[in-house]
């Protein structure tokens, strides 16, 4: 396994640039995780790694070696497709060791490197089957077989769990991290899943338009989002943000005040005596019904919010609430017995409240270490 790191890097197709001086350094081991909405990057990033695309400023790193200019086969990486990308004609057996067979690794060695893996993804009993034969996860299985194989210093995922049912991609998913425990080869996993990205990745990097947005730990990234973005894009269901005014001390939703804690005094940021307009952002799973608090506790409240819509979701509820002219969500546990069309009084930690500059979506008061 080797360290990756890319320095600098900006991509153009044609004159249109696509990524934005992207700097990331993985760790010999490490498991990360490019997460985005579509066309944000993370693909081409991917491939810039594995050379499929040429870099047009910046430099990538694979161990000490700079491979800017060497070709992908090269390169001593294994990539994993979505579309699994195996040979229809030839059995499990043959696509696991190809790239064994074209490297003209001893025989003994493909042998041995094959049962391992074989035994490991659990598909030894298929190994004389061809790909029609399979289901969607054993072919991804496969696939996965052929990259571990070949005992290469860095494993490229791109997005290989996006043609599997919901059932599959949460094995599957299993499996993945499964094998990063046994191999810990060091990876690099691109995907549009943000489910995904916060059970894998060791970090994760949430990229938007060629920029990156954030990069941290996955609870780094749900508790403590850069901006609005990242916030709404991590977590289901998605953050809630709300229009409110933040006065020193306090802050007013929907004529409502809600005392603060010191971490939203004693910043940077400047609080005029007059309010200053912001979006107050939180998750719809650190609200809590009031009738249910510990006693004593000191939390922050909102009163008379109205139920519009309760989901029933087994241990869970999700509720869409109104609070005067806005809406937003609460996922709350069995014993909140309200149903439709009454009103309720939620509390809060004011800790896990965000509070967002309106016009560039910026946190004003995040914390660096959660």
């Amino acid at each position: 396994m080797a360290k990756v790191e890319l320095k600098n890097i900006n991509k153009y197709f044609g004159k249109e640039q696509v990524l934005f001086d992207i700097n990331l350094r993985i760790e010999e081991g490490e498991f990360l995780v490019l997460v985005g909405p579509s066309g944000c990057g993370k693909s081409t990033t991917l491939r810039l790694v594995a050379g499929l695309e040429h870099i047009d400023q910046g430099d990538v790193t694979i161990g000490d070696r700079l491979v800017n200019r060497i070709e992908p086969q090269n390169r001593n990486i294994a990539m994993v497709f979505q579309n699994y990308a195996l040979y229809p004609h030839k059995s499990v057996r043959e696509n696991i060791i190809f790239g064994l067979k074209r490297a003209k690794v001893e025989k003994a060695v493909i042998e041995e490197r094959l049962n391992s893996v074989a035994e490991v993804l659990q598909l030894t009993e298929y190994l004389d089957r061809k790909p029609a034969q399979l289901s969607g996860g054993q072919r991804q299985r496969v696939a996965m077989g052929r990259a571990i194989v070949r005992d290469a210093d860095v494993f490229l995922f791109d997005e290989p769990l996006s043609n599997l049912d919901a059932k599959l991609r949460n094995q599957m998913r299993s499996e993945i991290r499964r094998i990063h425990k046994t191999y810990k080869t060091t990876s690099i996993y691109v995907t549009h899943d943000q489910v995904e990205a916060m059970t894998l990745g060791d970090r994760v990097v949430v990229m938007r338009d060629g920029f990156i947005e954030q990069c941290g730990t996955p609870m780094e990234i749900y508790l403590e989002p850069a901006n609005i973005f990242v916030a709404t894009f991590i977590g289901a269901p998605s953050m809630n943000l709300l229009d409110a005014v933040l006065f020193p001390g306090h802050i007013e939703l929907e004529g409502q005040k809600l005392k603060l804690d010191d971490r939203f005094r004693n910043g940077s940021t400047k609080i005029p005596e007059t309010g200053r307009e912001v979006k107050l952002g939180i998750r719809p799973d650190f609200l809590l019904d009031e009738n249910f608090t510990p006693p004593g506790a000191t939390l922050a409240g909102i009163e008379n919010c109205k139920i519009e819509l309760m989901e029933p979701l087994g241990f869970d509820k999700e509720l869409n609430l109104q609070l005067g002219n806005q809406t937003f969500k609460a996922r709350l546990d069995l014993r909140t017995t309200s149903v439709e069309g009454d009103t309720i009084n939620l509390c809060f930690d004011t800790g896990r409240i965000h509070l967002f500059d309106i016009e560039s979506g910026v946190n004003l008061f995040r914390k660096q270490n959660y």
